[in-house]
């Protein structure tokens, strides 16, 4: 093989392992630019005050069992949304505290949806939350239309996985762009579950 022929074939492995870890990733960066109102965190978790948040946009769709759903209709309680994809590892590992978070708040006002991602058929995710011990609805999503909904500059999902808590208002009010622990996760969901 020549020496061209070598640059080239590792320049194009390094661009498809560029897109394969910004598909799936323990992290992102933040959007917009301007005055975005929003804090990061030394965890990587993204906070905006009470006052300076931007509403979620429409959230709604079949889910991956068929049924309809609209995150809006949550509006009174903190919703939680976690975008990920059956097949990404990340997704995978923190999926196990997304199950006992959700069942543990289940009572205190706060709802959890899924927004399942680019699995071409909904039988890999619906095999992924029963695996997994995931009760709560997810989205079906496979191209992401949902995830472009949200404007530029606010806290939006940029990554899979990705993390949004919306406040009772249905506002955007914290977001983690990389997998999280039940540690973080609740790091992230406990000040916003506590306001008045």
């Amino acid at each position: 093989m020549s020496t061209r022929s070598r640059a080239l074939l590792l320049g194009a492995m390094a661009a498809a392992t560029a897109l394969t870890l910004s598909a799936c990733g323990n992290g992102g960066t933040s959007g917009g630019g301007g005055n975005t109102n929003f804090v990061t965190g030394k965890n990587g978790i993204d906070t905006v005050a009470k006052g300076h948040r931007a509403a979620a946009p429409d959230l709604s769709g079949k889910t991956i069992d068929g049924r309809t759903l609209d995150v809006a209709s949550y509006k009174g309680k903190v919703v939680v949304i976690n975008v990920w994809g059956s097949w990404c590892s990340p997704c995978r590992a923190e999926a196990p505290y997304f199950a006992s978070v959700s069942k543990a708040y289940a009572n205190k006002g706060v709802q959890f949806v899924g927004i399942n991602t680019r699995d071409t058929s909904t039988g890999s995710a619906v095999a992924f939350e029963k695996q997994n011990g995931i009760d709560y609805p997810s989205l079906y999503d496979p191209t992401g239309k949902l995830m472009l909904r949200f404007k530029k500059g606010t806290l939006n999902p940029q990554a899979i996985p990705s993390t949004l808590v919306l406040d009772r208002q249905g506002n955007v009010a914290a977001r983690s762009l990389a997998a999280l622990s039940e540690e973080n996760l609740l790091k992230m969901l406990k000040p916003v579950v506590a306001e008045k």
